[in-house]
């Protein structure tokens, strides 16, 4: 199984890990792409007022730019542990036991703007750049990532539950995939997308099957997981699903 996470626009400052060596993560396929962006992306970091415009910031976060100026000397941590925020909270990967970190490692991957996907434990540094950027030269991410992304994550032969929001789900399709999403439903029965339960329960989603002693295989085995962590879920298609929270 491969759960495919959102990644955060927070991430985890500092690192124990040596820099960043391209050659040691996940999907090697991946590497010229990656090296390519972190290239655009340290060297715009040159021009701040350019870099800020770029990545949709203001004036008072200029420290994400300084980040991406050190990508290639800053610390790394595992990619789980670099990303923060509501999902990450709930994901909690911490305070799992060393067994359940295993599998959490083995079944989780995130999806990134700068390195494509990551596994659990691939040691990056932090960074700032949305799937929904442009880069000076190289145009939209999409267009960067999907002719090399997608014959990637098609080779995947596990059941992949994709829980990516929309700008990282269109930097790659995967036909395949059980899809997951998000919704609050009111006392008239009527149901949105909202941002807060979305990225939690999503979380709660993802520790579940990083904890279960028995990796998924079907679509009514991950509802069955989903059930257990007190999940209420609905399958909406042949491989789509919907959790279902009370606004």
């Amino acid at each position: 199984m491969l759960v495919l996470l959102p990644p955060s626009e927070t991430k985890a400052t500092g690192g124990a890990g040596a820099p960043l060596q391209l050659d040691a993560l996940s999907y090697p396929e991946l590497t010229d792409t990656r090296r390519k962006l972190i290239e655009a992306l340290s060297t715009l970091a040159d021009d701040v007022p350019a870099s800020l415009t770029a990545l949709g910031l203001s004036e008072r976060q200029v420290e994400e730019v300084q980040r991406n100026a050190e990508l290639w000397d800053s610390p790394t941590a595992p990619a789980l542990e670099r990303y923060t925020g509501v999902l990450y909270d709930a994901l909690d990967v911490r305070s799992l036991s060393a067994a359940e970190r295993k599998q959490a490692d083995a079944r989780l991957a995130v999806a990134s703007a700068l390195f494509g996907v990551v596994r659990g434990t691939d040691a990056i540094p932090a960074y700032r750049l949305s799937g929904g950027n442009s880069l000076p030269g190289l145009g939209t991410l999409r267009s960067v990532w999907r002719p090399v992304l997608e014959p990637v994550l098609a080779e995947v032969d596990d059941l992949v539950v994709d829980l990516r929001s929309g700008a990282y789900a269109a930097l790659a399709r995967i036909p395949n995939a059980v899809e997951v999403r998000v919704l609050s439903k009111d006392a008239l029965g009527r149901r949105k997308v909202v941002s807060h339960h979305n990225k939690s329960h999503k979380g709660r989603l993802a520790r579940a099957l990083a904890q279960c002693p028995d990796e998924p295989e079907t679509v009514e085995d991950l509802i069955d997981v989903a059930l257990d962590a007190g999940l209420r879920v609905e399958r909406e298609a042949a491989r789509k699903l919907c959790v279902v929270v009370d606004a």
